[in-house]
C-alpha cells in the first residue's frame, strides 16, 4: 500500500522553541502595518474598491463559453467562484474541477487523497498539478510517486484554476493521464487586507496581504499562520506557516513575473483505523492506535516567467527551483510485522529540483489554411535523498533502504492548430519524452542507471455545429512515470527475494467525445463521454521499499456539467460524473479496480452582493466503490454539505461564517480493506475494513478587514 495509518507526538517531549510554522508567519505584523501605509498611497478611487480581494462579477455568455477549449471537459474557474465556497483544506480548490474529489486519511500536513475518472489517484499520481508555474507532483517520492501536497497554498491568493482532463494536450507531460490543473496566483489585490479566523477544535488562522505599486509594476506579499487540533482524540497539533512574495509587470500577453513561496508545517496524524477496533470500543470514531505518527514538512520555491508578443506569434519562457523536505511517520498494520516494537515506519524525502519550459507559437498559413504552430521544451532535474526506516515512537530502529536518486526528465512538444473554416478546427500534437535515472542505493544490488524514451501523439477535432453548440472529438496518448528506484531494484530490501526492474514510462491511451451548449446568456452545459486504457504497470510501494504489480485496466465514463446565472447575483453549478473501472486480463481474483469511484455529483448555489449579504452552499455526493477486486467489499456512499455566509458590515469590514458537514453526517472520508493486527490477535492478522471519518460539523468565523 502506498498509504497506511495514525500519528501523535510523544507525551514526554522536552520544551521547544515556538513551532517553526508560527516562526515563518512573523511577517504578518509587517504586512498589516504596511497595509495602512499602502492605503494612504492608494490610487484615486481605490478606497472605494471592494475589499474582498477584488471585485466580484458573476457573468457568463455563450461567447465566453464557446471557442476557448479543445475538449468539452476542459475549463477555468476564476477567483470569484473560488471565494464563493468555504475550503476545509487548501487542496479543496481542486474540487471545482468537475468530478474530482479531495479527501484526507491522515493529518492536515500530509498530502490529500484525490479521486477522478475512476482513479484512486492516491496523493496525486495521474493528475498533474502546478502552482505559479512550478510542478507540484513529486517523482520518486518517499511516500508515493507523484505526491501532490498543496498545503503550501493560500486560497485567497489564487486567481484562477485552469483544468484539462485526459491526455489530449501536448504541453501536459508526466502524471497527466487523468488530467491536469494549473493554479495561477494573483498579481495584485484591490487593496491591503487582513483576516483572522477562529473555529472549533482549536482552529486559529491569521492571513494578511498587501500589493503596493512599484512604478509600473506590482508587488504582492501574503502571509498565513495556522494552528488546528481537529476533532481527533489525539490532538493533531497541526502548525503551518506560509508566505508568498510575488513581483509582476506588464500584461498577461506581454509581461514578466517572479514568485517566491515558503512553507513549513508539522503535525500529529490520526490515520484510518480498523472497523473492528471501533466496533469493540477499543477506540472511538476519532481515535488513534498509534499516538506518535505524523510528520514535518517544508517547501521553498522560486519561479519566474517572461511572455512576449511577436509580429508572427508569441514566445513564453519560465523557470523554477524547488527545495523540499519531509519526514513522515506512519503505522498502518500496528503489530502485524513487528509485534514487539509495532509497525511504525518513517519515510524521509529531501530534494532539490530545477526546471524550465519554453514555448514559441507562430501564426502562419499551411496550404492556405490559417494555422497556429507551437514548438516547446520542458525539462526538470531532481536530486533526491530518499529513505525508509523502521521506527518506534519516531525513533529509528533500522534502515530498510536509503537511496540517492538523480532523475532527469525532458520533453519536446509540438502542436498544430488548423482553422479549416470559421466553425471547424483541428489540433494535432506530438510530444517525445526522455527519462533518465541514476540510483545509488544502500543495497548495492539495487543501484544502477535506467533510461527510456516515449512518443505521445494527440489529435482533437472541434466543430461548432451551431452558433450555440460546439462538439469535440479527441484521442491521445499520455504516460505516467514510475519511481526511479523501481527501475533499478533487483532485490527486495526486506525479504531479500529477487525483484524484476520495471520500465520508467508507462503509456496510457485515451479518447473522448463531447459537446458544449450555451443556448442563452448565463447558461452553459457540457457533456463528455471518455475512455482510458492503461497497460500493466508496476508502482513503487514506499511502505515496503519495493515494487508491486497492477493489472491492465480500462476505464470509461460520462460527465455532465452545467452553470446557470438566472440573475446577476445568483449562480447555480451542477456536476455529475459516472465511471466504470475494470481489469481486463481475466484474472479469477476479480475485475473490479479497488478504490475506483462509480459516481460523483455536486451542486453549488452562490449568492453575491445581495445587499450586504453573500452566501455559498456546496453539496457533494460520492458513490460507493469496490475495496477488493471481486467487489465483495464496498465502501459506503457519502453526501456532505458545506455553507459559507458573508455579511459586509461596512465598506472595509466583512464577516464570514463557514460551516462544514452542515448536516453533521457520520461519514467516512476514506475506506480501505487490508490485513492488520491488533495486540492479542492471531499472528497472521485480520482482514478488515479500515476507515478515516469525515470531520463532524465544524464552524469557523472570519473577520476580514480591508484598508
Amino acid at each position: 500500500m502506498a498509504d497506511t495509518l495514525p500519528p501523535h507526538r510523544p507525551k514526554h517531549r522536552p520544551k521547544q522553541q515556538p513551532p517553526r510554522a508560527w516562526r515563518t508567519a512573523w511577517p504578518l505584523a509587517i504586512v498589516l502595518l504596511a497595509a495602512r501605509a499602502a492605503a494612504a498611497q492608494t490610487a484615486p478611487g481605490m478606497a472605494d474598491a471592494d475589499m474582498r480581494l477584488q471585485a466580484v462579477e458573476v457573468i457568463a455568455s455563450p461567447a465566453d463559453a464557446l471557442g476557448v477549449t479543445d475538449t468539452a471537459s476542459a475549463g477555468s474557474v476564476d477567483a470569484a467562484r473560488l471565494q464563493a465556497r468555504p475550503a476545509l483544506r487548501p487542496a479543496d480548490v481542486l474540487e471545482w474541477v468537475p468530478g474530482l474529489l479531495v479527501t484526507q486519511h491522515s493529518g492536515d500536513g500530509k498530502a490529500n487523497q484525490y479521486f477522478l475518472r475512476g482513479f484512486n489517484l492516491d496523493h496525486g499520481t495521474d493528475f498533474a498539478t502546478s502552482v505559479a508555474g512550478v510542478p507540484v507532483n513529486l517523482p520518486t517520492h518517499a511516500h508515493g510517486h507523484g505526491y501532490t501536497d498543496l498545503n503550501f497554498l493560500i486560497p485567497e491568493l489564487v486567481e484562477r484554476v485552469d483544468y484539462r482532463k485526459g491526455p489530449y494536450a501536448a504541453f501536459d507531460g508526466d502524471f497527466s493521464s487523468a488530467g491536469a490543473a494549473d493554479i495561477r496566483l494573483r498579481t495584485r489585490l484591490a487593496g491591503p487586507i487582513g483576516q483572522i479566523t477562529l473555529g472549533g477544535n482549536g482552529y486559529r488562522r491569521l492571513f494578511g496581504a498587501v500589493s503596493p505599486r512599484l512604478g509600473d509594476t506590482d508587488l504582492l506579499l501574503g502571509v498565513e499562520g495556522l494552528a488546528n487540533d481537529g476533532p481527533w482524540d489525539v490532538a493533531q497539533q497541526a502548525r503551518r506557516g506560509n508566505a508568498v512574495l510575488r513581483w509582476s509587470g506588464g500584461t498577461a500577453t506581454d509581461g514578466q513575473d517572479l514568485t517566491l513561496m515558503g512553507y513549513d508545517a508539522r503535525w500529529t496524524a490520526t490515520d484510518q483505523v480498523p472497523q473492528r477496533a471501533i466496533d469493540s470500543g477499543l477506540v472511538g470514531r476519532f481515535g488513534s492506535l498509534d499516538p506518535t505518527t505524523g510528520g514535518e514538512s517544508s517547501r521553498t520555491s522560486l519561479s519566474g516567467s517572461v511572455r512576449r508578443s511577436l509580429d508572427d506569434g508569441r514566445i513564453e519562457a519560465s523557470a523554477w527551483a524547488l527545495r523540499y523536505r519531509l519526514a513522515l511517520f506512519s503505522n498502518f498494520t500496528y503489530t502485524l510485522d513487528r509485534p514487539d516494537t509495532g509497525d511504525q515506519f518513517e519515510q524521509s524525502d529531501a530534494r532539490s529540483a530545477v526546471g524550465l519550459r519554453i514555448a514559441r507559437t507562430w501564426r502562419t498559413q499551411a496550404a492556405g489554411v490559417p494555422t497556429l504552430a507551437t514548438l516547446g521544451l520542458q525539462a526538470r532535474h531532481d536530486r533526491i535523498d530518499v529513505g525508509l526506516h523502521d521506527t518506534e515512537a519516531r525513533t529509528r530502529l533500522a534502515t530498510v533502504r536509503s537511496d540517492r536518486v538523480d532523475a532527469t526528465q525532458a520533453g519536446v512538444f509540438g502542436e498544430l492548430t488548423s482553422f479549416w473554416t470559421d466553425r471547424l478546427r483541428t489540433v494535432a500534437g506530438l510530444r517525445v519524452d526522455q527519462l533518465e535515472n541514476r540510483v545509488d542505493a544502500s543495497l548495492p544490488d539495487n543501484s544502477g542507471r535506467s533510461a527510456q524514451t516515449l512518443a505521445s501523439p494527440k489529435l482533437a477535432v472541434v466543430l461548432q455545429a451551431a452558433p450555440t453548440l460546439e462538439t469535440f472529438a479527441s484521442v491521445g496518448r499520455g504516460f505516467h512515470s514510475n519511481d526511479a528506484r523501481g527501475t533499478t531494484t533487483r532485490v527486495d530490501p526486506r525479504t531479500g527475494e529477487p525483484v524484476v526492474p520495471v520500465q520508467g514510462l508507462v503509456p496510457t491511451l485515451g479518447s473522448e467525445l463531447g459537446l458544449r451548449w450555451a443556448p442563452v446568456p448565463g447558461f452553459v452545459a457540457s457533456v463528455a463521454a471518455w475512455r482510458l486504457k492503461i497497460g500493466s504497470e508496476l508502482v513503487f510501494v514506499g511502505d515496503a521499499g519495493t515494487t508491486e504489480p497492477s493489472r491492465e485496466s480500462r476505464r470509461r465514463g460520462v460527465e455532465v456539467s452545467a452553470r446557470w446565472l438566472p440573475m446577476p447575483w445568483l449562480a447555480f453549478d451542477a456536476d455529475l460524473a459516472a465511471s466504470q473501472a475494470r481489469f481486463v486480463d481475466g484474472d479469477p481474483a476479480g475485475a473490479s479496480v479497488p478504490g475506483s469511484v462509480s459516481r460523483v455529483a455536486s451542486l453549488g448555489v452562490t449568492v453575491q452582493r445581495l445587499g450586504p449579504w453573500s452566501a455559498g452552499l456546496h453539496v457533494r455526493h460520492i458513490g460507493p466503490r469496490p475495496l477488493v477486486e471481486d467487489g465483495a467489499v464496498r465502501s459506503a456512499s457519502l453526501t456532505l454539505a458545506d455553507l459559507r455566509i458573508g455579511y459586509r458590515m461596512s465598506r472595509h469590514v466583512e464577516l464570514l461564517l463557514d460551516v462544514f458537514n452542515l448536516a453533521d453526517r457520520a461519514a467516512n472520508d476514506i475506506e480501505y480493506f487490508y490485513r492488520s493486527r491488533l495486540t492479542g490477535e492471531p499472528a497472521a492478522g485480520v482482514d478488515d475494513r479500515h476507515v478515516h471519518p469525515a470531520e463532524p460539523r465544524t464552524a469557523r468565523l472570519s473577520l476580514r478587514v480591508g484598508f
